[in-house]
């Protein structure tokens, strides 16, 4: 068998959609688990959707996300440009189209667009225009004549309105479809550029592409493709159409979900690992039913066999749980280098960080959660008093008064404000007293956080805001207690 080669062929028309990196991603597993080659093209023959920038963000995603290509238009493996327009500026395209001509399987068409659209029809509410012939019918003399006075001119594709085309999709197995519902679609565009049904064809057989993956909207599609391979006398590739991606809706996956892109996802306080974990999901699943995978692990799982027919529903619930599994699992200074900028947006303090971030590793699942569990570091929260009563600790507003009162003069003459040394003279009370740990503990954390949920226990927290700061909200806890 021939090396397998696939290739992620986007067009820069701006942020990559969830559904463009699962393609790229799926190509990519297909062919690093053969130990083939992933190449990028781009095809940007479409001018119209084309953005500045996008090229760059289409490289920088990739890079991100760990799918490092191995040809592209950076990397010359013999096979290019690998640029579209490169590729039509070299008249590519032009000449493998004539190539069908010549054959017969293609033909000049000098239809103007006023008759396009008379052959237009609504069909279950929409508009459709499916192409007669008419210039099939052209005489050499005909066409050579238009060519010479430079009439404007597309080439179409000549396909059959009789007889079935029938082709192999690995996910979808055997598909045939009649002939009649083939329309001669356009090869060649009006401007030269070729369209991309027809350069898709012709750049994935002189790459060598082997495997193609692509969504399953490209099914319909797919029988034009089979008969340009054929007319070339080419190689059919593998075919494998990835199911639809919706939302918790149902419905297609659109930019107003917020959460369509990679971009929006990294925005949104997701890691480039569990986002590409996730969307390996996202149609795929493993024999095991495993869940966490790195990319090197789903280069080794990954079966495109077990891939499924049926929408994948994207569950934002989902992904932040498995993101909140990958930033327990991180290295914390790697956490602490990206959760630091969300940290400064809330602590405006001389506080330690570092500490702070430690804190929250394991209690949030994106890193905007972090705000709401440290932003009473920086300013103490008004809170009910009612906070110091705990039926499961018996503390009552008299107990979690006295513990303050009592307390209050000992973490006064306290000047180690370390976690160890606060917990140590606590412990003590705790142990003088004959009283739980947690009768102490949750008036005192009530008192310098403000809050019934912390990241953290009363000295760990008190450590970080250090000895004025705790004592002052200590008191300010006895104050409110004493007004009840």
């Amino acid at each position: 068998m021939n090396k397998v080669r696939t290739r992620y062929a986007p067009s820069p028309t701006g942020r990559m959609h969830v559904g463009n990196l699962r393609t790229a991603l799926y190509a990519y597993l297909i062919a690093k688990h053969e130990g083939g080659d992933f190449l990028l093209r781009i095809e940007d023959t479409d001018q119209e959707r084309f953005v500045e920038g996008a090229t760059e963000i289409i490289y920088r995603t990739l890079e991100k996300t760990g799918l490092i290509h191995d040809e592209g238009p950076d990397k010359d493996g013999g096979v290019g440009p690998y640029v579209q327009s490169q590729r039509q500026a070299a008249g590519i395209y032009l000449e493998y189209a004539k190539k069908l001509v010549e054959k017969g399987e293609a033909y000049y068409c000098f239809c103007t667009q006023e008759r396009l659209n008379s052959l237009k029809k609504t069909v279950n509410g929409e508009e459709i225009m499916t192409y007669d012939k008419h210039c099939l019918h052209l005489t050499q003399e005909e066409i050579q004549a238009n060519l010479d006075a430079g009439i404007p001119y597309v080439i179409r594709q000549n396909n059959p309105t009789e007889g079935t085309t029938t082709f192999h999709d690995e996910i979808y197995g055997d598909i045939t479809v009649d002939n009649s519902e083939l329309d001669d679609m356009v090869l060649i565009k009006s401007d030269g550029y070729p369209t991309y049904n027809f350069a898709n064809v012709v750049d994935d057989h002189l790459m060598g592409i082997t495997h193609v993956v692509r969504g399953n909207e490209y099914l319909s599609s797919s029988p034009k493709y089979n008969r340009l391979y054929d007319a070339f006398g080419w190689e059919v590739p593998v075919y494998v159409h990835c199911p639809l991606i919706t939302n918790e809706e149902h419905k297609k996956l659109s930019k107003r979900s917020g959460h369509s892109s990679y971009e929006d996802l990294i925005e949104q306080g997701f890691v480039s690992e569990a986002v590409v974990n996730y969307v390996a999901l996202l149609g795929w699943s493993p024999e095991d039913n495993r869940e966490i995978f790195s990319l090197e692990e789903l280069v080794e799982a990954f079966d495109y066999r077990h891939m499924s027919k049926s929408p994948a529903v994207f569950d934002v619930t989902k992904l932040r749980w498995m993101n909140g599994e990958y930033l327990k699992a991180m290295d914390p200074d790697r956490f602490y280098e990206m959760a630091e900028p969300y940290i400064r947006k809330v602590i405006k303090k001389d506080l330690d960080l570092r500490k702070i971030a430690a804190m929250v590793k394991t209690r949030i699942e994106v890193f905007p959660d972090i705000a709401d569990h440290i932003d009473f570091f920086e300013s103490m929260p008004e809170y009910d008093p009612q906070m110091y009563v705990h039926k499961k600790m018996k503390t009552t507003r008299e107990t979690s008064l006295q513990v303050l009162q009592e307390v209050l003069p000992l973490l006064e003459k306290q000047e180690d404000y370390s976690n160890d040394a606060l917990y140590e003279t606590l412990a003590k009370y705790v142990s003088d007293k004959g009283c739980k740990t947690g009768t102490v503990m949750w008036p005192i954390r009530t008192a310098v956080s403000g809050r019934q949920m912390t990241p953290a226990g009363a000295t760990e927290i008190m450590e970080v805001l250090g000895k004025q700061e705790s004592l002052e909200r200590i008191r300010r806890g006895i104050q409110l207690l004493n007004q009840i």
